[in-house]
């Protein structure tokens, strides 16, 4: 159990960093104004305290997201490992 734990918890870690790297270009692209009239200049206008609200918030999620989803990939390798590891000890007979 230790061992699918561990594997757990490394999953969890690979995960929230790969969101770190993931989920701010998407939240650039997603939130990225798109031209309306050729030619013509964007126009935006901005809540500074609630576009970081809204930033933080969303990369916060994304990488309790990233973690979730590390540990369920990570706990099958741990299961398999920690299996193959009962098999391999033998019994202690008395």
């Amino acid at each position: 159990m230790h061992r699918v734990l561990v594997f757990m918890m490394v999953g969890a870690i690979v995960g929230a960093v790969a969101a770190s790297f993931i989920v701010p270009p998407v939240l650039g692209w997603y939130n990225e104004p798109g031209a309306i009239s050729p030619g013509k200049p964007i126009e935006t206008l901005c809540n500074v305290p609630e576009l970081i609200r809204y930033t933080s918030s969303r990369l916060l999620r994304g990488q309790l997201i990233g973690a979730v989803v590390g540990a369920v990939l990570f706990l099958f390798p741990g299961v398999l490992s920690a299996r193959r590891q009962a098999r391999a000890v033998p019994a202690v007979t008395r």
